[in-house]
């Protein structure tokens, strides 16, 4: 399983920018996927998680209500959509996909397949 992000870029504090996370390959086993960053100098954080059963979305604290997780089953495909943007929210981007239960959906353990990570600098 692959996992492609993309998206990501320069955008002023108060701004909008979607990032997206295609996954592929033979025999995709993935019931959920999620979005981690990490800002240099920190470690990485939970972001957004989505599971396919039951369709549960799971936000931090800190982007709640700023920023919208979805997804689309046909292309295999999560997305997020980030607005308010903060330059605190500045980090590279990671997606995330797995099996993960309820206990690990926030965790990075919870997730075996990774993207290559896009950067989200956002300026104030």
């Amino acid at each position: 399983v692959q996992l492609q992000a993309s998206g990501g870029g320069l955008v002023q504090a108060g701004g909008t920018l979607s990032l997206s996370c295609a996954a592929s390959g033979s025999g995709v086993d993935i019931n959920g996927m999620a979005w981690f960053r990490q800002a240099p100098g920190k470690e990485r954080e939970f972001v957004a998680a989505i599971r396919w059963r039951g369709g549960g979305i799971y936000y931090a604290d800190s982007v709640k209500g700023r920023f919208t997780i979805s997804r689309d089953n046909a292309k295999n495909t999560v997305y997020l959509q980030m607005s308010s943007l903060k330059p605190e929210d500045t980090a590279v981007y990671y997606c995330a996909g797995g099996r993960p239960i309820i206990s690990t959906i926030t965790r990075g353990g919870g997730y075996n397949h990774w993207g290559q990570g896009t950067q989200v600098t956002v300026s104030s």
